[in-house]
């Protein structure tokens, strides 16, 4: 395990529900982030919010434009120790009616922004023998569901393209990982979850502790797995619980 204190983390994704409370934890975990995301208020209002974060708006749909913001944060605060994606369009739209410009908006907005994110900062991770990639998966990844064609697609893809990363990564201790939130979570997908699932929804923040632990990580310690964001999350709170008693 490495100490991130003083490090820098790229968080790739949504700028509210779990983007935002990964971005507070690795901020109070004394490390400095670069949060992007395409929704320009939301990224801005975080990075008011907390001194250590800092915006950037993209188009995770746009391979350039996504390369682009993501060297701007290399050229403005050097080799990440941590990298984070998080990005994903969810529609519920059946094969019949999907039409191939909605099923590549839909699977870039996951699977070639995770590619395009991992081969910008690759080079710089090797260079320095260091870092820790994670891809935000979902059960879609290793499970089809109606109505999600290309959701799933892209998923699915994602998984396999983490393997490929761990496995490269591993002469150059660089870690490659999937994590699943392991809970329903109260955010703009709850509308998807049925009513014994927002029952047990979580907040985001329930999660946080888990990435903040990955940071950590090297490719000697854990790489090519799938983590349960909930029960890391709940194991670290267990530990941090009988450490302070």
């Amino acid at each position: 395990m490495i100490d991130p204190t003083g490090r820098f983390a790229i968080v790739a994704g949504n700028a509210e529900d779990i983007g935002h409370a990964v971005a507070r934890e690795l901020v109070a975990a004394g490390m400095t982030v670069a949060v992007l995301c395409d929704q320009a208020d939301a990224v801005r209002a975080l990075a008011d919010e907390l001194p250590d974060a800092h915006a950037f708006v993209t188009d995770f749909t746009d391979a350039e434009v996504l390369r682009a913001s993501v060297e701007e944060a290399l050229a403005r605060f050097g080799t990440p120790r941590l990298v984070v994606h998080n990005s994903a369009v969810f529609r519920e739209v059946s094969v019949l009616d999907l039409d191939v410009a909605t099923f590549k908006a839909e699977a870039d907005s996951i699977l070639q922004s995770a590619f395009v994110l991992a081969k910008t900062v690759w080079p710089h991770l090797v260079e320095a023998r260091d870092g820790s990639i994670v891809f935000v998966s979902s059960g879609s990844a290793l499970n089809g569901f109606a109505n999600e064609a290309a959701y799933v697609a892209g998923k699915h893809g994602q998984e396999g393209l983490m393997k490929v990363l761990a496995l490269e990564g591993k002469e150059f201790n660089v870690a490659a990982n999937t994590i699943t939130t392991g809970a329903p979570i109260d955010g703009p997908l709850a509308y998807t979850y049925t009513d014994a699932m927002r029952a047990v929804m979580v907040p985001p923040s329930a999660l946080a502790p888990a990435f903040a632990f990955l940071a950590g990580v090297d490719a000697d310690f854990a790489s090519g797995h799938r983590f349960n964001a909930f029960q890391l999350s709940e194991a670290i709170r267990v530990a941090r619980e009988g450490a302070s008693a």
